[in-house]
């Protein structure tokens, strides 16, 4: 929200400087996000007299100007305007300055082959209009010499930032408002004069939707004349951001960021038969004022005639029916509209508006008449016309909304004693009525305040946020204890073994779109969708997190990177048995493209595959403290993964902890990742929780013998798991086998695989003799036996 300093002077009455005013908007919760003075970036121009005008001996469009800057001697001047001539005052920059519209900094140079100490502006190029058929013309009598921001009467503009619960500030008088509770000034009371209606509306108008625009008031001004705006109007306007248009169009986009209420005026001869509300047809278009057309539907509301569709209701107006220069006759709409139906309409057609974040915040539904009053009385005064009698269709949702409140409360759940009468004056400048019982009334344009802690808000921010004293929290003698939970510690650890792998954290929306959430759906019970996303783009929980990653995958292959790893440690959203959320704490892991980049010493670059995916895993897993020693690599990873390249590890046939390989092809052109991706999902909900241990460790004793290894080679069939191998033959002897890894794998020529297995012994009170060994060996060669593995000769 920007607006002017004299902007809010038209509503304040204060003589508080810029800065006192910024301190005070910070300190009732209004951040203020910068502060614009005009002023420095008209720093350098000058007001100047042109007192002679010459041809330009090489250029018959240039002239050669001398102009008096009132310090010192004339200056030579380069200039190009038709105006351009003797006697004319305009402005001047000087070498050093710089140019606001283009950026550029003004330097003496040569043109043509003639010196030139600056250059004579136009309003464009100071960004204050868009003229540029000339130079700026000042009045004679401008005093030369003299500042051209100091003349022009530069005005700071604030920008500050207005929280989704405070749409009575949206507009620069609610924050007046704010200001003046807070003890900077005196609001202003609204002037506006009822403007009586010289004939009947001749066009009638009325809501067909009432749930949708519950209240409907208009009226016609004819003989109006549709010119350019009055410059405080225009000031005010740029002031916010906004460029001029016409008189009529600007009138509006005043009354909406003056007072936070949007309306809308329609070229009354583009209308036809009745004006009204109504609910769109599934599939009708709608050409709005930004030249796209908008699909519809039933869900929305629109403001037709009887011919066709002209306004997606409290969003924005249609293109065919806005005023232009040669309008006459207008139709004013001051309506109010159901704040869920217009953000839902907005994000189901991407469409966002000024308009639209008033309507959805919640605009004043008391202020309809006074909002077309005002509108009334500006066009008449600044375009003319006759007015007529107003119609008003339907009722606005008005109601009294009173809350009991104890003022004790601002102590104890504000953390400050405000006496009971400060209380009162504070509400009272907000605009809260209260008894002597302090049943609170709150206003129609404060649709936030809902409780007793929303009045103690109000009552603590007006007191000043500063002005609480920060207390420690309490805390108990001796030692600190430790404050996180296991869950807690696991997810740092974790999360840390992730990062020294080489991996980069990267934190991803909670919220995909529909098709995205889809894609990762199988076996979750379904999406979960949002009733009030924030965007159509961001309306259904994430079932896993690998669709954020892969998002970012692409973000960062676009830009050229050949090899991401990427984690997000995070929850995923299920559908419960019960029907409810069921959040699932996940970890996510993507490799993508080169593992590692050619070189001279590793030849061509090689890609991930699912083995790394794997070695993360097990790696991860045992970070989290899950038993990898007894997992099993079983199938069904998913749809989502490459069916022949990717696997589960199981503790268990149906408990899974993990899931990894490559990505499905199909998959990675859905998201349109060009890279062959790797994928790692730790399922961390589901490890099992460790068994209460004591408060001391068991003292650790090193075995007293040294252990022993042998090695073992079997000849296996080629679709028997390394990993079941290993895991039998650790299982043969578990009073001396201790550890077993495979550490050679090649392929035989009849198609069968030989594993080679070292076997890690450990003695225990005499070292082993060869019987013993011998038994060993054979316990170890009978366990490999049962998976149909014969011991290489």
């Amino acid at each position: 929200m920007k607006f002017s300093l004299t902007w809010l002077k038209d509503h304040l009455e204060t003589e508080a400087s810029v800065a006192e005013i910024a301190a005070k908007l910070n300190a009732i919760g209004l951040e203020v996000e910068g502060i614009e003075d005009p002023a420095d970036k008209l720093s350098g121009f000058t007001v100047a007299r042109v007192l002679t005008a010459e041809r330009h001996p090489n250029a018959d469009k240039l002239q050669v100007l001398t102009v008096d800057t009132g310090a010192g001697e004339p200056l030579q001047v380069v200039c190009g305007a038709p105006n351009a001539r003797a006697g004319l005052v305009g402005v001047l920059g000087l070498p050093g300055a710089v140019v606001p519209s283009g950026g550029f900094e003004l330097k003496k140079s040569a043109i043509r082959g003639v010196e030139s100490n600056g250059m004579m502006c136009s309003t464009r190029e100071l960004e204050l209009g868009e003229d540029h058929d000339g130079i700026i013309e000042l009045p004679a009598d401008a005093p030369v010499g003299t500042p051209f921001a100091q003349y022009h009467g530069a005005d700071p503009v604030f920008d500050v930032a207005i929280t989704p619960n405070r749409p009575d500030c949206m507009g620069v008088y609610g924050i007046a408002r704010d200001l003046a509770a807070a003890g900077l000034g005196t609001l202003r009371p609204i002037a506006v004069q009822q403007v009586d209606g010289f004939f009947p509306c001749p066009m009638p108008i009325r809501t067909d939707d009432p749930e949708g625009c519950p209240a409907f008031f208009g009226r016609v001004i004819r003989g109006v004349k549709n010119g350019t705006s009055p410059q405080w109007l225009q000031d005010r306007l740029k002031s916010a951001g906004q460029r001029p248009i016409s008189a009529l169009v600007d009138i509006t986009n005043y009354v909406m960021l003056a007072y936070g209420r949007p309306t809308h005026a329609y070229d009354l001869a583009q209308l036809s038969g009745a004006l009204f509300a109504r609910r769109a047809a599934d599939g009708e278009k709608a050409l709005a004022l930004n030249g796209k057309e908008y699909t519809l539907a039933s869900t929305m509301t629109v403001i037709a005639d009887d011919k066709g569709v002209h306004d997606i209701a409290g969003i924005m107006g249609g293109e065919h029916s806005g005023c232009s220069e040669t309008t006459t006759d207008v139709l004013l709409e001051v309506a109010y509209f159901d704040p869920e139906r217009i953000g839902d309409t907005g994000r189901k057609l991407g469409l966002t508006s000024d308009a639209r974040q008033r309507f959805e915040r919640g605009v004043d539904p008391a202020f309809l008449d006074t909002g077309l009053a005002l509108l009334t009385e500006l066009i008449v005064e600044i375009c003319g016309g006759e007015p007529s009698e107003i119609i008003r269709a339907g009722e606005p949702p008005v109601g009294t909304k009173v809350v009991s409140y104890d003022p004790g409360l601002a102590e104890r759940l504000g953390g400050v004693a405000i006496p009971e009468d400060q209380q009162r004056t504070t509400l009272r400048a907000l605009g809260f009525a209260s008894d002597a019982r302090w049943n609170v009334i709150v206003p129609s344009w404060r649709p936030d305040v809902d409780g007793a802690p929303d009045i103690v808000e109000e009552v603590v921010r007006i007191h000043g946020l500063d002005n609480i004293e920060s207390v420690a929290l309490p805390r108990t003698d001796g030692v600190a204890r430790p404050t996180a939970t296991p869950q807690q510690r696991m997810e740092r650890k974790v999360r840390r073994a992730a990062a020294a792998r080489g991996a980069h954290e990267a934190v991803t929306w909670s919220f995909l779109p529909e098709a995205d959430a889809a894609a990762f759906a199988d076996g979750n019970g379904g999406v979960w969708t949002l009733a009030n996303p924030i965007s159509e783009d961001m309306k259904a929980m994430r079932p896993s997190l690998l669709p954020g990653l892969l998002a970012a995958v692409r973000r960062n292959a676009d830009r050229g990177a050949s090899g991401l790893r990427l984690f997000e440690l995070g929850r995923r959203y299920l559908r419960g048995s019960s029907g409810h959320s069921d959040e699932r704490l996940t970890l996510g892991l993507v490799l993508a493209g080169e593992k590692t980049p050619r070189g001279w010493a590793t030849g061509k670059s090689r890609a991930f595959d699912a083995f790394d995916a794997k070695a993360e895993a097990l790696a991860l897993l045992a970070e989290a403290g899950a038993p990898v020693e007894n997992l099993q690599v079983m199938g069904e990873a998913g749809a989502q993964f490459h069916p022949g390249q990717s696997a589960t590890l199981r503790l268990g046939p149906k408990t899974v902890l993990a899931r990894f390989g490559m990505l499905h092809p199909a998959l990675l052109k859905q998201f349109d990742v060009s890279l062959p991706v790797a994928a790692v999902e730790l399922f961390l909900d589901a490890i099992p929780a460790k068994k209460a241990a004591g408060f001391a460790r068991t003292a650790y004793a090193p075995p007293a013998l040294q252990a022993v290894t042998r090695d073992f080679a079997f000849v296996v069939d080629a679709g028997l798991a390394a990993g079941d191998l290993v895991r039998v033959i650790k299982g043969a002897d578990k009073a001396n086998i201790v550890a077993a890894r495979l550490f050679d794998r090649f392929e035989l020529p009849d198609g069968k695989l030989s594993l080679a297995v070292e076997v890690t012994l450990q003695p225990g009170e005499k070292s082993y003799d060869e019987a013993e060994l011998k038994a060993i060996a054979e316990r170890v060669t009978a366990a490999a036996a049962k998976l149909g593995a014969v011991l290489r000769g």
